[in-house]
């Protein structure tokens, strides 16, 4: 008899927390969303916060141990020393060519696969498109590496019309970047071409428009935010990338690099260095944000 009262007492006292949150949806949904905002705020979100604060403490010259002292010197350093202003246009100059590069190819795969192809081949066309993600980063780092290299794939293509590959250094890097985050881009143009009202273009072109027209006065207008919201993916992922310039950069140097390199030498100027690519990525999803591509991610 006694040892049934804990186990009635339990299920009552579960009961009247379940009526409890069944009636109250707004502490529900709060207690589902403590951990993972926790973890956003604290390791997230905290460990942002860490970062630029030690942006503005200094090295010691003569030991290299962190002097934690608040100074702007680093920042100073950043916009007054050629190198680094170099290095961070390169940066954002190359992460700029690998999204429109990754847009002018991945529209017209996204309409084919989209449109054009049979619906029963269009899943296994997704497939094929998601297949490079599955393999590893440096396999496919190297893979390109062989490619360009000095009498690799590209140059005997290209010798019977008596070129040559671009072999290490930018157009390897951003060839490389390319084909890395490419199908980044082609998923939300695919889904936003599926999603096409077929009637628009039929419609369009009763009207007497032609292709041309029709693509930049219905097809783009609809589909710019998806394209928007994958130059996000593109974008960031291009601009702290360090290891593929490493692999098929020659001696061209990132931001990343940069970072990499004054982790052990110079901590503060590697945290100055690292609050450039979030600075930049910030400003660029508040620009992109009037295209309503960040509701399409």
């Amino acid at each position: 008899m006694t040892t049934d009262l804990p186990t009635a007492a339990g299920r009552g006292t579960v009961r009247r927390l379940a009526g409890t949150l069944h009636r109250r949806p707004r502490l529900r949904l709060a207690l589902l969303l403590t951990a993972p905002l926790l973890w956003l705020a604290v390791l997230y979100l905290g460990s942002l916060a860490v970062l630029f604060v030690s942006a503005f403490w200094t090295t010691d010259s003569f030991t290299s141990q962190v002097v934690k002292v608040w100074s702007t010197d680093n920042f100073h350093a950043l916009f007054t020393t050629p190198v680094f202003r170099q290095v961070i246009l390169r940066s954002v100059g190359i992460a700029l060519a690998v999204t429109v590069l990754c847009a002018v190819i991945a529209f017209p795969v996204a309409f084919y696969t989209a449109r054009v192809a049979r619906p029963k081949w269009r899943p296994l066309l997704v497939v094929a498109i998601l297949t490079p993600l599955w393999a590893s980063y440096l396999v496919k780092v190297y893979a390109w590496r062989l490619i360009l290299s000095e009498g690799g794939l590209a140059d005997w293509m290209l010798a019977p019309f008596g070129l040559s590959g671009p072999g290490y250094g930018l157009p390897a890097t951003v060839l490389t970047l390319t084909y890395l985050w490419l199908p980044y881009m082609i998923l939300p143009i695919h889904t936003a071409l599926e999603q096409l009202p077929a009637g628009l273009l039929d419609a369009s072109a009763d009207l007497g428009a032609r292709p041309g027209r029709t693509f930049r006065s219905v097809v783009l207008p609809l589909v710019l935010p998806s394209v928007a919201a994958g130059s996000v993916f593109t974008f960031s992922l291009s601009l702290g990338d360090y290891i593929t310039v490493q692999i098929v950069g020659g001696k061209t140097q990132l931001i990343g690099n940069l970072v990499y390199s004054n982790i052990e030498l110079n901590l503060p100027m590697a945290a100055a260095l690292g609050t450039v690519p979030v600075a930049v990525i910030v400003v660029y999803l508040l620009a992109i944000r009037r295209t309503g591509a960040l509701n399409s991610l």
